[in-house]
């Protein structure tokens, strides 16, 4: 991101308050001891996420990114995207069912990890 282009550090964290509620502590640490990853993280998220002409809608955005969040333990970023989605009106069942679908993930993620385990079982 251009330096001349940047948003001051102030402005995005508040950007980030008013989108989801609270800036994380980890963003906040970050945006002190290396802000040019902030500006990383925000060029990033606009190729991740274009604002002209984007094939998904942002509820299917936010969705995305909170299985994403959950399949990678990364904690404060789920309760960051919980907020977002609240704040977008994203419904309960919306919600559970992301939660389902990326449970059944991880579940299938471990019967094949257990392959070895198969094929030690089948061959004794």
């Amino acid at each position: 991101m251009p330096a001349a282009k940047r948003p001051n550090m102030h402005d995005i964290l508040n950007r980030m308050r008013q989108a989801v509620g609270e800036v994380p502590p980890t963003v906040e640490q970050l945006a002190r001891v290396d802000p040019e990853m902030i500006y990383e993280h925000l060029r990033s998220q606009a190729y991740a996420m274009p604002a002209d002409s984007p094939a998904l809608d942002d509820e299917t955005r936010t969705l995305i990114y909170l299985a994403a969040a959950l399949a990678s333990s990364s904690h404060e970023c789920v309760r960051a995207t919980v907020a977002k989605a609240t704040g977008q009106g994203i419904s309960r069942e919306k919600l559970l069912e992301t939660v389902r679908i990326v449970r059944l993930a991880m579940a299938t993620r471990v019967i094949s990890d257990a392959e070895p385990v198969f094929e030690a079982i089948d061959n004794s």
